[in-house]
């Protein structure tokens, strides 16, 4: 899978973006999904929108990248979702959501998920994806309202690598070498156990208490290639926003 969002959509941290430096010069966002649709000729499919944003995705057979899981992409009242792996509580979330009557697979529960959150459901964001028992990766592009929601399970079964591209918007896929080929040095994995929202910046589901601290990355030529983020157990968040008819969910304090 493979996610573009312009500096108008969503903004990645600050530590992701590294000093240019030798040959490894970022791409642009169209270079970028040239090089997905070339790695897989065959099945990969993508969509644009016209608010900056581009998703791609390759069809149900599996490719080495993926590691075997399984990938979806679906629709649903104009919010659009990657998936890649697995819920193994799948059948739990659909009748806690009330979806028993409706085909439902795991990207569009994630949507459901959103959707709930979006519209300001019971609970906090962090506890809405911590409910998510598996290995996964999704993103979520909100085409009504510009939104972006990313996420990666803590047990890093899935693979998934985030950049900056040459005009400064966010790379997110599961392919480590479109990333690093798209982003140059400005590039890192996603953090294992992490959210990530267009507004409220990228936080830790597993540990929502704490703020996470950026750790720069050195590649084998000794060059700094983007950053990595750990959880700071020495440092809390003073409070964490909870939904509620007052408030809106997205309105994550900016943790980093």
């Amino acid at each position: 899978m493979l996610a573009i969002f312009q500096k108008q959509v969503a903004h990645a941290p600050q530590e992701l973006n590294s000093p240019r430096s030798g040959a490894a010069k970022p791409r642009s966002p169209d270079e970028i999904l040239r090089d997905f649709h070339a790695a897989h000729p065959a099945d990969a499919f993508s969509t644009s929108f016209g608010g900056g944003a581009a998703l791609a995705c390759v069809g149900a057979r599996e490719c080495p990248a993926a590691g075997g899981h399984q990938r979806m992409f679906c629709g649903l009242d104009d919010i659009y979702c990657v998936f890649l792996g697995r819920l193994d509580n799948l059948s739990a979330l659909i009748r806690q959501y009330g979806l028993c009557n409706k085909s439902t697979n795991e990207a569009l529960l994630v949507i459901e998920a959103y959707r709930t959150l979006r519209d300001r459901g019971p609970y906090p964001a962090d506890q809405v994806v911590k409910d998510l028992a598996g290995s996964f990766a999704f993103i979520v592009f909100d085409n009504k309202s510009g939104a972006v929601f990313a996420a990666l399970s803590a047990d890093g079964g899935v693979p998934l690598y985030w950049g900056i591209a040459a005009d400064g918007s966010v790379v997110i896929c599961e392919d480590r070498e479109i990333v690093k080929r798209g982003c140059g040095k400005s590039y890192a994995p996603f953090p294992v156990g992490c959210m990530f929202h267009s507004e409220g910046g990228l936080k830790s589901f597993e540990h929502p208490m704490n703020r996470l601290k950026a750790l720069p990355r050195v590649d084998s030529e000794g060059v700094m290639c983007g950053a990595t983020f750990k959880v700071d157990t020495f440092t809390k968040i003073n409070s964490m926003p909870r939904v509620g008819s007052a408030t809106n969910w997205a309105a994550w304090d900016e943790g980093i």
